[in-house]
């Protein structure tokens, strides 16, 4: 089958097709026209690294674990370096949302401490943006 007919039955638009073949994740045969044609397989291996993209994997890491996958899900056999490798992605995930949480709870305490300062304390942008020069040479910041 052709890419659009492959984009058609998976749902995936022929760029990411040709995106999952340049990442070694798709094979496609070139016809004599030059034309990618792809086998039934190639069904069912765009929907493992639909499924596999929806679990936060790289396409490095997916590359890793396609020879694993068994089924449209898929499931992975558990061998040990693949499961090494899930849990190292597991643990960077873990580490981004802890980030964000960090993140997330200093710019709710920047916030709570701005609301608290009140509106009077500071001009609106509007009006700051508006001054001169000379305005901004004299302005002193609050401790």
């Amino acid at each position: 089958m052709r890419i659009g007919e492959l984009g058609r039955r998976t749902g995936v638009n022929a760029h990411q097709l040709r995106y999952y073949e340049a990442q070694g994740l798709l094979e496609a045969e070139r016809g004599a026209n030059g034309y990618r044609e792809y086998g039934e397989s190639a069904v069912l291996r765009v929907k493992q690294i639909r499924h596999l993209l929806g679990a936060g994997l790289s396409s490095e890491d997916i590359a890793y674990l396609l020879p694993c996958a068994v089924g449209e899900t898929p499931e992975l056999l558990g061998c040990p370096e693949l499961l090494a490798a899930m849990r190292t992605r597991l643990r960077r995930i873990d580490d981004q949302m802890d980030r964000l949480a960090r993140s997330r709870d200093a710019l709710t305490d920047y916030i709570d401490a701005a609301e608290r300062m009140g509106a009077e304390t500071y001009p609106p942008f509007e009006d700051a943006a508006e001054g001169t020069a000379e305005d901004a040479a004299t302005e002193t910041v609050p401790a």
